[in-house]
């Protein structure tokens, strides 16, 4: 067997072991909810819960105002390509309650900010469930959710602006998630 074959191997038994949780707080771009979604597909998350005033998918027993839930979707699968319909995803109003609840279930819980505590996602490993929480562009993740975390993760820039759009940071994080941590 090669060296690839080996390393794939232990990578594929390594990742059907470790489950991958996204919790996505208050991000008010229906376009950025239907990228992170399409990234959530491609990168193996086991389930998005969207909370907040995130917007989401038509969803049976939708309460929202049918006009509401029909703009949503329809700018919701603009960028998310169809992905809504293959990836396991739910509405969650009490993301307090939600993340208690991960947690409970053996999660660990990580806020992907920039804090004074944060650590650089290259250099993260985990062999943990993950819950991954993503929040708003201009505020980020809220202090209180993030009282809740267990680690905060980074991504480091090396340009002039410090952060990525949400639905690139998201897309990057899971990345190293799914496949480098």
């Amino acid at each position: 067997m090669s060296d690839i074959s080996a390393r794939l191997i232990r990578y594929s038994e390594r990742m059907r072991n470790k489950r991958l949780v996204l919790v996505v707080h208050n991000i008010r771009s229906a376009h950025n909810i239907g990228s992170i979604l399409r990234s959530a597909d491609g990168f193996g998350v086991d389930m998005v819960y969207l909370t907040g005033y995130s917007p989401y998918p038509s969803m049976a027993g939708d309460k929202r105002l049918p006009h509401v839930a029909k703009r949503a979707e329809a700018q919701i699968v603009k960028t998310s390509l169809g992905a809504e319909k293959f990836i396991k995803w739910q509405y969650k109003a009490d993301v307090f309650e939600l993340l208690k609840k991960l947690k409970a279930d053996n999660f660990k819980v990580f806020a992907l900010e920039q804090t004074d505590k944060s650590i650089s996602l290259p250099k993260f490993k985990s062999d943990s469930d993950i819950t991954l929480i993503v929040g708003s562009e201009i505020g980020g993740v809220q202090k209180d959710l993030l009282q809740l975390a267990d680690e905060f993760l980074e991504i480091p820039m090396s340009g002039a602006k410090d952060s990525l759009n949400v639905s690139v940071a998201t897309a990057v994080a899971l990345y190293h998630l799914r496949y480098r941590s």
